[in-house]
């Protein structure tokens, strides 16, 4: 018998290392860009992608007026109003048809300083009746939104005698506080009177204002009074309307 040398036993396959293990290839598209999500979806969330559309905009609409009144009501209650001026009192500062911009935060970081043209509540207020909390809460709603009319008006003039002083309009019309005279550059004419009017002590918490159109100007010389300063509603900035007197208002007043 024929014997044969014994045969190479077969190599034994080489063991797999961490290196050659590779995952499998994602799936890609066409132009070879990797896609995520299932096979057969658009999106990785595992269905279709929809878009809005006109649709979805208008379902969001009302909610978005809802928000839009809101925050138009919480800047006019807290932050900045718009106000109309109806008459003369002011002129040639302001003039009837004027819409100015009032800031209501200034007063809560110091006082009305002389000079400065305030917007306030009538001094003396009319008896609101008793609504409620709930009617009362809908009427602070309608007439932030300017659907109901305030229960009394606002007036707007100029500040010239802080709590303390003294004030004094002589003759020639010039007026004097505590002695000294008040520069005022933003006056185109004077109120001649004969033999002046005051003096004026204005009390502690309270101020002295003016209109600048002082020969049409019902303020503090008259009926109006002083203005406690708790009814000031803010300072008026700029005039916004109409286009061709946008801007700041004069100023300049000062003891001479």
């Amino acid at each position: 018998m024929a014997v044969r040398p014994p045969s190479s036993p077969e190599p034994a396959p080489a063991p797999t290392t961490a290196t050659d293990a590779k995952p499998p290839l994602p799936e890609t598209d066409q132009k070879g860009k990797a896609r995520r999500g299932r096979p057969g979806t658009e999106s990785g969330n595992g269905g279709p992608r929809k878009g809005k559309g006109p649709l979805g905009f208008l379902r969001e609409l009302p909610a978005l007026i809802v928000i839009a009144f809101l925050l138009a009501l919480l800047i006019k209650s807290f932050l900045v109003q718009a106000f109309y001026i109806p008459s003369a009192s002011m002129e040639p500062t302001l003039k009837p048809g004027d819409r100015v911009l009032v800031n209501k935060v200034v007063y809560h970081l110091h006082p009305p300083r002389r000079g400065d043209i305030i917007v306030f509540a009538n001094p003396d207020p009319s008896q609101e009746p008793d609504r409620g909390v709930v009617g009362g809460f809908f009427h602070w709603i309608t007439e932030g939104l300017g659907i109901s009319p305030p229960a009394d008006e606002d007036f707007i003039k100029r500040v010239i005698g802080l709590p303390g002083d003294d004030i004094e309009e002589r003759a020639n019309g010039d007026m004097y506080v505590n002695g000294h005279r008040l520069v005022e550059p933003y006056l185109k004419g004077r109120d001649f009177r004969a033999g002046g009017l005051g003096p004026w002590h204005v009390p502690k918490g309270e101020l002295f204002v003016m209109g600048d159109n002082r020969g049409n100007s019902n303020d503090s010389r008259f009926g109006l009074g002083t203005v406690p300063i708790d009814r000031v509603i803010g300072k008026a900035f700029i005039i916004i309307w109409p286009p061709s007197r946008f801007g700041g208002m004069a100023g300049g007043t000062r003891l001479g």
